[in-house]
């Protein structure tokens, strides 16, 4: 793509794949027909349109432009194009985090041209003018499976069971070992019930993981609680696909995509007060809401779904019309660039 042709730059300067990261890869692809807009960084997919380092550093500094940045290091690499390269950039940052930030990103972030947070629950700690955009989700990709009997088939699980999900980062914060504890009480009171755990760790997490097989091999529910691994990218909607509960543990969150997912797939959700969960969950109505650190809340909000299959249905139904409603990936994707829209047409202060 001509660096020419761009007028907005997507930075994601991290390897290791995270949630920011599957943030920018899902959104560029639908914004790219609404505006000029491209990649940079390392470890890019084919398919996304991309500006190269030289092409960054090259491009012609009259020209305005967006810098969305969604980390610190983003933020700063757009401040060093402005300040030292002289590059006409209007400076946009994305805040998920729900804490306070530190004295350093504070300073970053007072600035930029403009700030995003996506919940109200993360913009409660900005101390600057922002707006709130929510993350969406690519309503096609997640969709209802027309024979989910079919689907558990296709995947090797059983397909007469009531199969309930945990899919993310295996880690503490993910709150993966509360639902394997939660799932080992359940699978035991519960002989057509099988939990499915997806997702990679981090070698720092190891441990954690391997300690959690190692409790589920010793009470004997090896092949009632799944660990699957971490899936390619073209099977995850399908593993959401196959569940009939979908459960988020988190201890703490940033946004957390996995529950619009599930209930875009239409798969009722039990979640925990982390992230935005409150804000994209209608309790009752598309799921059930717990207190973060209650575990035998949480325990009791699976097992109701459990013993209620006709109501499971009906959240999972309401719950598709409820994403396709507030949360579609297109809703995020014209937000952002209505705003990228007012900052390229705005006058420089």
């Amino acid at each position: 793509m001509r660096s020419d042709e761009i007028s907005v730059i997507a930075p994601n300067l991290k390897t290791r794949w995270s949630g920011v990261t599957s943030t920018v890869f899902r959104l560029v692809p639908v914004q790219k027909s609404r505006i000029g807009i491209a990649c940079t960084g390392p470890r890019l997919p084919a398919d996304l349109p991309r500006l190269s380092l030289l092409q960054l550093l090259l491009m012609r500094p009259g020209k305005r432009r967006v810098w969305h940045a969604r980390r610190n290091t983003e933020m700063l690499a757009g401040l060093a194009l402005k300040w030292l390269l002289r590059k006409n950039l209007r400076l946009v940052f994305t805040s998920a985090a729900q804490r306070a930030h530190s004295r350093y990103t504070r300073w970053l972030i007072h600035r930029m041209d403009a700030v995003v947070a996506t919940s109200e629950k993360a913009g409660s700690f900005l101390t600057v003018p922002h707006r709130v955009i929510m993350h969406g989700v690519d309503c096609d990709r997640f969709r209802p499976a027309a024979h989910k009997r079919d689907v558990k088939d296709a995947l090797g699980l059983p397909a007469d069971h009531c199969l309930i999900g945990c899919f993310g980062r295996i880690r503490h914060q993910k709150g993966t070992d509360r639902f394997v504890e939660i799932m080992m009480r359940l699978v035991k009171r519960h002989p057509d019930v099988t939990a499915v755990i997806t997702g990679g760790t981090t070698p720092d997490n190891r441990a954690f993981l391997d300690d959690l097989t190692g409790r589920v091999t010793r009470a004997g529910f090896g092949g009632r609680i799944l660990f699957m691994g971490e899936q390619p990218d073209g099977k995850v909607p399908e593993f959401f696909r196959a569940m009939d509960i979908f459960v988020a543990p988190q201890r703490w969150e940033g946004f957390g995509l996995t529950p619009l997912e599930a209930m875009a797939s239409g798969v009722p959700v039990v979640a925990t007060r982390a992230g935005a969960f409150e804000e994209m969950i209608r309790a009752g109505d598309t799921g059930l809401i717990v207190d973060t650190d209650d575990d035998a809340g949480l325990e009791a909000a699976i097992e109701t779904l459990i013993a209620d299959p006709d109501r499971r249905a009906d959240m999972g139904r309401t719950a598709r019309a409820h994403v396709l409603d507030a949360f579609a990936l297109e809703t995020e994707a014209a937000a952002l660039t209505a705003l990228y829209r007012e900052l390229l047409d705005d006058t420089p202060t």
